[in-house]
């Protein structure tokens, strides 16, 4: 389950990266459920994913703390 729940916290932020504070809280929710291993690839794929939303670039110290 706890894959499944990784992959479907992608899909989420993926799809509200058009707004920084809905990613944001979405951010939020995931570090809140996800495992620790899973949070740790969470931040890889963050760090690859603002490179190409520079406006998302801020949440990574969410991520960080």
């Amino acid at each position: 389950m706890g894959r499944a729940m990784f992959t479907y916290t992608k899909k989420v932020l993926e799809s509200v990266s058009f707004d920084p504070l809905l990613f944001y809280k979405e951010l939020e929710k995931a570090i809140k459920i996800l495992l620790p291993y899973e949070i740790e690839e969470l931040r890889v794929w963050l760090a690859s994913f603002v490179q190409e939303k520079p406006e998302l670039s801020d949440c990574i110290s969410l991520i960080d703390q």
